[in-house]
């Protein structure tokens, strides 16, 4: 019994030790405001705030996206543009003999490629995204910013040119990719609407 009352007496009294202090964690805000892609005309835009707690790996994240997005629509734009200007391959697609010149440009192109053929485009695609398409400068070492898909084989002589010409290309880059998102969903708004944005009609 007296074993009980001194425990009870010793966790009564701990109750009342003084807490040691801790110092407040510290919040770090990162500021974007002054990174590449800010500019003229709209300048720092970000009306969802996915910035606005973000720390810089989720920022490097979020550009690598947007670099990558920006790419593929400017493929889809010059894929529309090419097409539409009659330049096909030349040949069959598939053993029943249907031609490159008989697929259609757009979402027109899917009623036309067996489902075998779509099955092909899209492994090919994982197959870059897993295995080519990966962003770093040399091979497994990471890249010189986010995008950078060199991996030791393809420079361009880039690494010949001052920081300056740098940060001017990666812009002008990332500027085309923006403007050409919105140029592709442009056009396939307009072809579900059955409105023609090419001239004649085509």
């Amino acid at each position: 019994m007296f074993k009980v009352v001194v425990a009870l007496c010793l966790s009564s009294a701990a109750a009342f030790a003084p807490i040691p202090a801790h110092a407040a964690p510290k919040t770090v805000v990162f500021d974007y405001k002054g990174e590449l892609g800010v500019q003229a005309p709209l300048g720092y835009f970000d009306p969802l705030g996915l910035l606005s707690d973000a720390v810089p790996e989720r920022f490097e994240r979020l550009r690598y996206v947007e670099i990558k997005h920006g790419r593929v629509a400017m493929l889809a734009v010059l894929g529309q543009i090419t097409t539409k200007a009659g330049v096909r391959l030349p040949g069959t697609i598939d053993y029943s003999g249907t031609k490159f010149s008989d697929i259609p440009t757009g979402f027109g192109a899917f009623d036309k490629i067996s489902s075998n053929g779509v099955a092909q485009i899209v492994a090919f695609i994982g197959f870059l995204e897993l295995f080519v398409m990966k962003d770093s400068a040399n091979g497994a070492a990471p890249g010189e910013f986010p995008g950078d898909f060199r991996n030791g084989a393809l420079d361009f002589g880039w690494d010949s040119f001052s920081e300056e010409t740098k940060l001017r290309k990666r812009a002008i880059e990332l500027n085309n990719g923006r403007a050409a998102m919105m140029g592709i969903l442009a056009l396939m708004v307009h072809e579900k609407l059955g409105v023609s944005l090419w001239p004649g009609g085509i």
